[in-house]
């Protein structure tokens, strides 16, 4: 999902938390009774591991006869995650995959040397109204695999394992975690989790990851002893292991994984370690040289500047 234009988030140092290198505080924005929350890419931290771009979606209580619409859009060089804790989105692409994601599902989608998509409420969910809130995340593509035939995958909730302790829970998304695999196939090394703590909880994050986030999506926590910042993408000093300590009931998203081979530049849905291969996907997309989503008419036109 991708909505223009593209505001890059403060961010906020963490004075006196050993552990926490940064918070990235994001900036809410309201789409039309949809409100989204970008938390990467940022001025202070471009990526967590392969992670370059983080928005938190809703949440969103549709009235009966509303939704969303993200009418087809290009992306190159990275693959979309679409993951929800309420709601349903229906995903179409240029391959074309129609599928409907729901709550624990993953959506993985390689764009690679490009492909079309678009995100809507389907026909039934929209008629009922309801719920939608999830994450919808990028990860950049290692330059070996930047120009990679697009692709798509789903995963349904029931196929990604958890993995459980004293008093937490966790769905592995992508990854692994004690000896645990995810079966979503990932480019780079890649970890992603959905993390659910009981009060009093309390979570070992190891340091294996080279790059860490923890990212709060309900409750109040605490990382080595100290509270943190509501609604902020906590990204970690490296090569330390913490202790996340629930205050409240929580849920979480932990991400990260090895830091990416080189800078990559972000423009719009486009990534790409080459400043002149977004120039070329501009081009393409402006005379409609991507492939077309089947039975969409429609397209978001390239934006101006």
């Amino acid at each position: 999902m991708s909505w223009v234009p593209c505001d890059e988030p403060a961010a906020a140092p963490v004075g006196g938390f050993d552990a926490i290198d940064v918070a990235l505080e994001g900036k809410a924005k309201d789409l039309g009774g949809f409100e989204v929350r970008r938390l990467l890419p940022s001025v202070r931290r471009r990526m967590v591991g392969p992670f370059i771009f983080f928005d938190r979606m809703g949440p969103a209580d549709f009235a009966p006869g509303r939704g969303i619409d993200v009418r087809p859009h290009p992306h190159i060089g990275l693959a979309t995650v679409t993951y929800l804790f309420a709601g349903e989105i229906l995903h179409r692409d240029s391959l074309g995959s129609v599928q409907p994601i729901r709550p624990g599902d993953v959506n993985w989608m390689t764009a690679g040397r490009g492909i079309a998509h678009s995100e809507r409420t389907g026909p039934a969910t929209r008629a009922a109204g309801g719920p939608l809130s999830g994450i919808q995340a990028w990860v950049a593509l290692p330059r070996t695999e930047e120009e990679c035939e697009p692709a798509f995958s789903h995963h349904a909730a029931e196929a990604l394992p958890f993995v459980e302790g004293e008093g937490w829970r966790l769905r592995l998304i992508a990854g692994s975690w004690e000896g645990v695999h995810s079966p979503v196939t990932t480019a780079w090394d890649t970890l992603y989790l959905d993390a659910a703590l009981d009060p009093g909880a309390r979570l070992l994050f190891p340091a294996e990851h080279e790059e860490r986030a923890v990212y709060p999506v309900e409750g109040s926590i605490e990382i080595d002893g100290r509270p943190t910042p509501p609604d902020s993408l906590l990204v970690l000093r490296p090569g330390q292991a913490v202790t996340i300590a629930s205050r409240t009931a929580s849920r979480l998203m932990l991400l990260g994984g090895a830091a990416m081979d080189g800078p990559r530049h972000i423009w719009w849905n486009f990534v790409s370690s080459s400043p002149e291969r977004i120039e070329q996907a501009k081009q393409d997309w402006r005379t409609q040289r991507f492939a077309p989503v089947p039975g969409d008419t429609e397209f978001i036109p390239l934006p101006e500047g």
